[in-house]
């Protein structure tokens, strides 16, 4: 909670600037669009992206573990013995063929 209203906090204190820069005698627009760009996107966007690295990270490793768990579950699927109802010993498909003398 706190970091979010620093990350605010930031912002206003950067549209000032560029304020500032836009209404001064001396400034440019284009002056306090970069002002607010380099002083206020760019540390900003830095700041919110490195904090938000553990999230990626434990969302990362959720992810890894799902399918990991999911490949082990097909596994134990395709390993698992078929059985049949009355759990005997599965006919051969081909009768054998008797040879007559």
């Amino acid at each position: 909670m706190f970091i979010p209203l620093v990350l605010i906090a930031w912002l206003y204190v950067a549209l000032m600037m560029a304020l500032a820069e836009a209404t001064h005698s001396q400034g440019t627009v284009l002056g306090a669009v970069f002002t607010f760009l380099l002083f206020g996107v760019g540390p900003v966007a830095l700041v919110a992206y490195i904090m938000g690295a553990p999230g990626r990270r434990k969302l990362r490793k959720q992810q890894e573990a799902d399918a990991i768990k999911q490949a082990q579950q097909e596994q134990q699927a395709r390993l698992a013995p078929q059985t049949n109802a009355g759990d005997h010993a599965p006919a051969d498909p081909v009768a054998p063929e008797r040879k007559e003398h």
